[in-house]
């Protein structure tokens, strides 16, 4: 069988290669999937594509004459996919659900750990000598209230470490967990967690009902100075309001591992290059503001569990195997 795997990095090509033992013809691209590239997917029975590769009903139209009849993404969203395009084609669509959630969950607190100590700062101003603690004074997280929207794996595990902490834990999710809130997490409505939390970490997957969640609104249903933190999907924070919020002082600190407008700029060398995007440099600008690209998932453990997951889809697809791991349109 053979597979077109596009936007991939020199760890793409490791993991899929070392754990290929389904005999899968892989071709490696490392430009992106869109109208201007779907091209290239001729003469491949399927397609493999990850977070920033866009998918709409162009391309699903393209990748039907193409008789592509497979896509599968190394990640476990999918709402670069158009599901209803790709039903109607009768292409397959598969995905990553679960791959070392800790990972993420531990980069959240990574984030939350170097805004608080300006650990970042620290370590720039030793190298230069300077080993003054002028502006680098941060709280005690113990005692402080931890507001986790969206409970599934990654934010049951956040939830934990954060109590482990010594933190108040609230969150906000349309299906609680019985088990999370037995542990010590106390639901409330959205409105609640946003007015009583010192600390919002975003957990929730992107769709229309969680698009821009973050925002003037919600914002305003903040504490002064509060911290925010997304290692989830860029959308679910609109960027402008963020920014305001950041100039007045509502918003404290602010990190991500993730941005609304990242397609052209996560996972690449850009230091020569003039960037265009006005909204993320002034948010560069920013002391308070901590940003890494897309690096929360990026340990041994979860590349190897989705080079092994997405090599499994495939052998299920080209089986006629029932999976889990298969993406079913629900309109």
């Amino acid at each position: 069988m053979k597979i077109a795997v596009f936007n991939t990095k020199p760890y793409d090509v490791e993991y899929l290669s070392k754990y290929n033992e389904h005999q899968i013809e892989f071709k490696f691209f490392d430009v992106l999937l869109n109208a201007d590239t779907v091209k290239l997917t001729n003469g491949y029975d399927g397609i493999c594509i990850f977070v920033n590769d866009q998918v709409n009903a162009e391309v699903v139209n393209e990748l039907a004459k193409n008789k592509v009849k497979l896509i599968v993404l190394r990640c476990a969203g999918f709402n670069n996919v158009d599901m209803e395009a790709a039903t109607e084609k009768d292409i397959k669509v598969y995905r990553v659900p679960s791959y070392s959630p800790d990972s993420v969950a531990e980069h959240a607190l990574a984030l939350i750990m170097a805004l608080n100590r300006k650990t970042h700062k620290a370590y720039n101003r030793i190298r230069e000598g300077n080993f003054s603690l002028d502006r680098l004074k941060g709280f005690d997280l113990a005692g402080k209230t931890v507001g986790v929207i969206g409970t599934g794996k990654i934010g049951a595990i956040f939830s934990r470490i954060m109590m482990g902490i010594g933190c108040t834990v609230v969150a906000y999710d349309k299906y609680p967990s019985e088990e999370l809130a037995k542990s010590g997490v106390s639901y409330l409505p959205l409105e609640d967690l946003l007015s009583q939390s010192d600390i919002v970490s975003l957990h929730c997957p992107l769709m229309e009902s969680t698009k821009y969640i973050i925002n003037k609104n919600t914002l305003s249903q903040m504490k002064d100075g509060v911290m925010v933190i997304n290692t989830s999907r860029g959308g679910l924070i609109n960027t402008a309001d963020t920014l305001e919020a950041l100039k007045s002082g509502k918003v404290g600190y602010l990190g991500i591992d993730v941005y609304e407008q990242e397609e052209q700029l996560f996972f690449e060398d850009l230091s020569e290059s003039i960037i265009q995007d006005d909204l993320i440099m002034r948010l560069i600008s920013f002391p308070n503001v901590l940003i890494t690209s897309h690096q929360g998932f990026f340990t041994e453990e979860a590349l190897q569990q989705i080079a092994i997951t997405t090599l499994q889809n495939i052998d299920d697809f080209r089986n006629a195997k029932a999976s889990s791991n298969q993406v079913i349109f629900e309109p």
